[in-house]
Parts: structure tokens; C-alpha cells; sequence
């Protein structure tokens, strides 16, 4: 690794996904005030999140499909064969 160019200060975080409450602990820099006992009894500072890899739909098979705006219906009129 090149020196000077990469973060100091790692420590252990609990990054927890507030869509299911699955708990995962991993180092960051991220900061934080919160903090939570995690499975192993000690304190760690807490990350929320909003989606991981528990929950999100590519990783647990669920492949929703959002059609925020009507997407799909505006390139279908966009691109349809003129009469």
C-alpha cells in the first residue's frame, strides 16, 4: 500500500440494517455517537443502515422492480414505432 494516501484510525463498528435489525460488526472510520452492546457483550460504536447485503434484492433473490415516475411507460412511449 502507498503510504499517506490511506485512512488512520480503523476500529471495530457494528454496522446494523434497520430494514430487518441484522447486526454486523466490522472496522471503519466512519464516525459516530451512537453506541450498542453487540452478541459478544462489549460496546461498539453503531453505523445505521439503510439496506446490506440481508436485504437487498439482488443478494436475497426478491428482484423487485420500482417504477418510480412511470420510467418504464415514459421509454416505451419514447421509443414505440410510429403509426
Amino acid at each position: 500500500m502507498k503510504k499517506g494516501i490511506h485512512p488512520e484510525g480503523y476500529r471495530f463498528v457494528v454496522f446494523k440494517d434497520m430494514s430487518n435489525g441484522t447486526s454486523f460488526l466490522s472496522r471503519s472510520t466512519s464516525p459516530t455517537k451512537e453506541t450498542i452492546k453487540f452478541e459478544d457483550g462489549n460496546e461498539y460504536p453503531l453505523i445505521k443502515l439503510e439496506i446490506s447485503s440481508t436485504s437487498h434484492p439482488f443478494y436475497t433473490g426478491q428482484n423487485v422492480l420500482v417504477d418510480t415516475a412511470g420510467r418504464i411507460d415514459k421509454f416505451k412511449k419514447r421509443y414505440e414505432k410510429k403509426k
